[in-house]
């Protein structure tokens, strides 16, 4: 399989709750609203999500950080929610860095903006065994799949 078509038919799925859930809300609220719905909405779907995910970041056998994924999907895809007016390039680096700091190799980003906006980002586990890789160069090469 293409790294670039895993969990297609499921990213599908949580896009087109996305489109549900901005067509229903619109533009305006807090970020946690969206989230709550992006729940419920793929919930309704049959999916079984987890919201406020943990990641724990490890520098060499050390915890060094912990962060929050806003819904793992189906334990394959991770979400990341925005409400901002446009998805920014530290929002893409937020993203990267989850898939990173996780065994996922498949990772949505929504903005909940003044126009819908996602991104599907794929980053194979067998990239994350040439670590550390500069983070540039991480997004340079998820820019060309």
């Amino acid at each position: 399989m293409n790294i670039n078509s895993k969990h297609s038919d499921l990213t599908s799925k949580i896009i087109k709750a996305f489109f549900q859930v901005y067509n229903t809300l619109g533009y305006g609220f807090l970020e946690k609203v969206y989230e709550r719905a992006m729940v419920f909405e793929l919930r309704k779907m049959g999916l079984n999500c987890e919201p406020q995910f943990p990641i724990r970041v490890y520098y060499e056998t050390e915890e060094v950080g912990y962060y929050q994924a806003d819904i793992f999907v189906e334990k394959e895809v991770i979400a990341e929610l925005k409400a901002a007016i446009v998805l920014r390039e530290d929002d893409e680096f937020q993203l990267i860095n989850y898939l990173k700091g996780t065994n996922v190799e498949v990772g949505l980003l929504f903005n909940f903006g003044k126009k819908p906006e996602f991104q599907r980002k794929v980053f194979s586990n067998d990239l994350k065994k040439n670590l550390p890789m500069q983070t540039d160069q991480i997004l340079t090469n998820l820019k060309r799949s």
